[in-house]
């Protein structure tokens, strides 16, 4: 097969959560260019409406955009009926969205801490369990969950106070390895990257704060820019990556070395 070929994403669908904004919606343009039919969905269904109807513009691929919280299983469900009932089938899924609560461990209220762990695990979870039947009747797909660096390690409080947030994503990590291994026998990968530090809404609080002290740590010397994570998404989304399932893919300039 030609390598071409492999990246093609053509009469697939994909759907990404919290893809209206940030490094969701990198990810999803990039999806698009490769021919992908996109979903985007979060909690603001009117701006995810208007960014598909953009990115279909833009890119000449239908897009579909629905409010979805993805804390809630109820609402999972109604996206993903919704999605295969517009497109008749979910060939790839990005669990994207997610929240932080930022302040020291010993302040940090419970729910703060459930609020983290409702949206970057248990959304990661259900809307796993959800797009995961409709690939197991067809017999596949691709399922890339966003974790972070911050899951990869600890971090003094002055580089980043946030608990919850590295704990969830350390916690997606190993839900990607268990699940990896679950599913593989029903032809479905499911692969994870860890970014670095790269300015969206909620990392720019902690980039005004701390931003000098992190860029020392990156050995590259700059933050994630607006095409750096595109051909991560594009490689776990695609055949050029069927072989490989179970693995988080760092993206940050060397921070992790």
């Amino acid at each position: 097969m030609d390598v071409r070929d492999l990246f093609d994403l053509g009469g697939r669908v994909a759907i990404v959560t919290g893809g209206a904004t940030g490094i969701g919606l990198q990810m999803a343009g990039a999806l698009a260019e490769l021919g992908a039919r996109v979903v985007l969905c979060g909690r603001d269904g009117g701006r995810c409406a208007r960014v598909a109807a953009e990115l279909e513009r833009e890119r000449g691929v239908p897009c579909l955009g629905l409010p979805c919280d993805v804390a809630s299983a109820e609402a999972v469900s109604a996206m993903v009926s919704e999605t295969t009932a517009h497109f008749g089938r979910i060939d790839v899924l990005v669990n994207n969205a997610g929240t932080a609560w930022a302040g020291p461990v010993e302040d940090t209220p419970l729910r703060g801490w459930q609020k983290v762990v409702d949206v970057n695990l248990t959304g990661v979870f259900l809307c796993s369990q959800a797009a995961g039947r409709v690939m197991i009747e067809r017999g596949g797909g691709k399922i890339v969950n966003i974790a972070s660096v911050t899951g990869l390690r600890g971090q003094p409080p002055e580089e980043l106070d946030a608990i919850a947030y590295s704990t969830t994503k350390g916690a997606v990590i190993a839900f990607t390895r268990d699940l990896a291994i679950k599913w593989a026998r029903h032809g479905i990968a499911v692969n994870a990257i860890a970014p670095g530090w790269f300015p969206t809404d909620l990392s720019q609080p902690v980039l005004d704060r701390s931003g000098e002290l992190l860029l020392r740590s990156i050995p590259m010397g700059r933050y994630g820019g607006e095409s750096d994570l595109k051909g991560a998404v594009a490689y776990l989304a695609s055949a050029a990556s069927d072989y490989v399932t179970g693995h988080t893919l760092v993206v940050d300039g060397g921070a992790t070395i």
